[in-house]
């Protein structure tokens, strides 16, 4: 017996981080939006867990237990006093170390396929109090939609969407660490008064009208600076795209995935298109969001 789920990408629409914590997090005010780019996790029953992946980049996925989809096997598995045996297969569509929560999504859909599967008949604040503890962007991998995450970003809150915002995706053909973005931020940003991080009412009010000329004026990210300090060719591709006639350009989450929101679908293929032709990403993938969270596909 198995289970599958589908479990969508993220792009953050807007990332405030605040200064470094004494536990050495940040304070967050992360608007999260759902975009169609989708892993699919499976789990079947077996004597011992294992992970297995296929896909774009599935050789950099780690196998073992620091897998997220394995820990949050493990982390059921203790909660209900049962055998963690179980065999995840991953199919890998969202990029790698690419900002865009593709483990996270991993975590969040291995653990509904296994609650699923093993008939723990958890609640969904179980549910969600176990991805917080497995990392601050796993609770809205689970949810899907749009979401403000405060604390960490694992303090979620439903956000209104009034349409549909179309993406164009421009994957780097290299990674970055999400730590190591944030250790930049921190060099960055010494010795200044970092603020506190204040979600944006008119970023709030456009995803509600579903107005992407006012999502594009309000989009931003203050992990990008660091992003770009260490990855500085990202700036070409985020050149590119606006050459290309996005509306708005940024750096995914810690990067170094770049966003483009176009104004509809065919202004996001002409986007992707040029950015493929530009030479300055490997590949460029158009998506749309919302789109909802870690969905049961079959068992």
């Amino acid at each position: 017996m198995s289970v599958t789920v589908r479990v969508p990408a993220k792009v953050n629409v807007q990332l405030a981080v605040g200064a470094a914590r004494p536990d050495g997090y940040h304070d967050l005010a992360n608007v999260f939006l759902a975009v169609g780019l989708y892993d699919e996790v499976t789990v079947t029953a077996s004597d011992e867990l294992r992970v297995t992946c296929e896909g774009p980049d599935a050789a950099q996925v780690p196998l073992d237990r620091t897998n997220l989809a394995a820990r949050a096997a493990q982390a059921l598995a203790v909660r209900y006093g049962r055998s963690s045996g179980v065999h995840i297969h991953i199919a890998k569509d969202i990029p790698v170390a690419g900002g865009m929560a593709g483990g996270s999504a991993d975590g969040a859909g291995a653990l509904l396929a296994c609650d699923a599967l093993w008939g723990t008949g958890a609640s969904r604040e179980e549910l969600l109090d176990i991805c917080a503890e497995l990392g601050s962007d796993v609770p809205f991998s689970l949810v899907g939609g749009a979401a403000l995450g405060t604390g960490r970003g694992e303090e979620l809150t439903p956000l209104e969407v009034g349409g549909t915002f179309h993406w164009v995706f421009a994957m780097a053909d290299r990674g970055l660490s999400t730590p190591a973005v944030f250790r930049e931020f921190d060099r960055l940003a010494e010795g200044t008064d970092v603020p506190e991080p204040v979600v944006s009412q008119d970023l709030l009010g456009a995803l509600a009208k579903g107005d992407p000329d006012a999502l594009a004026a309000a989009v931003s990210n203050d992990l990008q600076p660091a992003a770009l300090s260490l990855f500085p060719a990202l700036a070409g591709t985020l050149a590119a795209g606006r050459a290309a006639g996005a509306l708005a350009a940024l750096v995914s989450g810690s990067g170094p995935t770049t966003a483009f929101l176009a104004r509809d679908p065919r202004s996001a293929a002409k986007v992707a298109a040029a950015l493929s032709a530009s030479g300055t990403c490997r590949t460029a993938r158009t998506a749309s969001g919302p789109a909802p969270g870690a969905t049961v596909l079959g068992g």
